[in-house]
């Protein structure tokens, strides 16, 4: 077992037993840039499917780069203001778990996919994403923009060990796929627990 994936393993082990149950804290104590900015990263199927958005667009190369994250974020703030006014769905839960799972996929089998694709897919399950954290996150401004940025950070972790991890050439290609793999697999965990 190469030395990159192993800490990467054990990131993702580590993420996925934390489990998601704790995504959605006290609305009331909602407020802050810093309470938005640790929101994301309270939920493993979040962190998870925020981290595999950041591969997957290392992976697509040129505009998906930026473009395929900045999709996400956008569409997951019409999410959000969908959940401030009102608006609850109940497969919000089962699509998340889903996005960690298709996203995951995408990774391990290297999808190609033209740029406004990638760009639609990733928006689809980030809808669903900003109705999830919309729901337990009240509607303060600034909670609100530091979620976003906590997303957006996220995806730039995702990028930033994809970029890593390409520049190892084969051996790296293969610990991306490996580690999109795992996500999958993760992802498959969730749903089977029903979480």
């Amino acid at each position: 077992m190469n030395k990159t994936f192993v800490p990467a393993l054990a990131g993702l082990a580590t993420l996925a037993l934390a489990g998601s149950a704790a995504a959605h804290g006290d609305p009331a104590a909602h407020g802050s840039v810093a309470t938005g900015l640790a929101h994301p990263l309270h939920g493993a199927d979040h962190v998870l499917a925020m981290l595999a958005v950041g591969l997957w667009a290392m992976m697509l190369g040129g505009r998906a780069v930026l473009a395929v994250p900045a999709s996400f974020v956008a569409m997951m703030a019409a999410g959000l203001a969908l959940a401030a006014a009102g608006l609850r769905l109940p497969m919000a839960d089962p699509m998340i778990l889903a996005s960690v799972l298709v996203l995951g996929l995408v990774v391990a089998l290297a999808v190609r996919l033209p740029v406004a694709a990638g760009m639609g897919l990733v928006g689809a399950f980030a809808l669903f994403h900003g109705l999830s954290h919309g729901a337990g996150a009240g509607t303060a401004p600034l909670h609100l923009a530091g979620l976003l940025a906590g997303t957006a950070m996220l995806h730039a972790a995702g990028g930033l060990a994809g970029l890593t991890l390409a520049r190892l050439g084969a051996r790296g290609a293969l610990t991306t796929r490996i580690a999109g793999g795992a996500i999958a697999l993760a992802g498959a965990g969730f749903a089977a627990a029903g979480l």
